[in-house]
Order: C-alpha cells, then sequence, then structure tokens
C-alpha cells in the first residue's frame, strides 16, 4: 500500500483529471458568449497547436488529430498540477474547495503569466484582452474549486 503523500499525489492527479471535465465546459460556455472578434481558439488549443508546430508535427496533423491532441493535452496538464493539488488540499469540502479555488488562481497567474510565455507557447495574458482573461480565470477557478473537493471526497 503506498505511502501518505503517494497517496495524496495520486488522489491530486484523480481529482485534477476529474475536474478539468468542468473547466472544459465552463470554457467552452464562456467561449461562446465572447463577441465574435474575440472567438478565436482558446489557450489549449492555441498552446498546443504552437508546440506542435515547433516540434514539426503540426502539418502531419488534421483537423480531428489537433483536437485529439489538444484535448490530451488540456486533460493531462489538468492531472499534472492536480497531484500538487493533492498534497496541499485540507479536508472539508468547504475548505477543499476554497484552497482549491486559490490553488487554481495560481495555476492560471504561473501558467499565463509565466510559464507559457517563457516557453514562447502563449502570449503573456496581459497580451489578452479582459474578457478572455476573466474566461481564463473564471475556468481555473472552476478546476480549482471542483479538484479540492474531488480530492476530499476521494481522501474518505
Amino acid at each position: 500500500m503506498p505511502n501518505v503523500e503517494t497517496r495524496n499525489f495520486l488522489t491530486g492527479a484523480a481529482a485534477g483529471l476529474a475536474a478539468t471535465v468542468p473547466m472544459t465546459a465552463a470554457m467552452l460556455a464562456m467561449h461562446r458568449g465572447l463577441p465574435a472578434h474575440e472567438r478565436f481558439p482558446l489557450p489549449p488549443r492555441r498552446i498546443t497547436t504552437r508546440a506542435a508546430g515547433k516540434a514539426s508535427l503540426l502539418r502531419r496533423m488534421d483537423e480531428r488529430h489537433r483536437t485529439a491532441v489538444t484535448l490530451a493535452a488540456h486533460f493531462g496538464y489538468g492531472t499534472a498540477v492536480g497531484t500538487a493539488l493533492g498534497a496541499l488540499a485540507p479536508r472539508g469540502p468547504a475548505k477543499a474547495a476554497a484552497t482549491g479555488a486559490g490553488f487554481g488562481l495560481l495555476v492560471w497567474a504561473v501558467s499565463y503569466l509565466g510559464l507559457m510565455p517563457a516557453l514562447d507557447l502563449h502570449p503573456p495574458a496581459h497580451r489578452d484582452t479582459l474578457r478572455r482573461n476573466l474566461l481564463m480565470v473564471a475556468a481555473h477557478l472552476v478546476w480549482g474549486a471542483t479538484a479540492g473537493v474531488v480530492s476530499d471526497a476521494l481522501r474518505e
């Protein structure tokens, strides 16, 4: 049987994966509400397309493959960052949701203000529109709160 730390990481990974479902649904719903000139691809698609281009894979991918790779990368990232939340999330659904929401904001900030621009995979958030930034912040709040609650439930 794995030790407590390993169980927490695995629980966080499962919670991160599960929380990416409502996050993705929220992103798609909010994206449809944006003005037409702001409805260009969401960050997961832009990041995946850029990474595939850097790896000289983009020309080999048709639309179906691009969508599949985008979803795999998006869910993989949610799973990976969920492992860290598993180590942090406190017990109790309210505390876990609040901690998760805060962690979701941290993931957004690190990803869109630091990591993705540093890797030249996405422009920094300050270069995007306010509505698109609010959409992504809200989606990360959904992801974090959900991941916190799911992590707490899985520990029971």
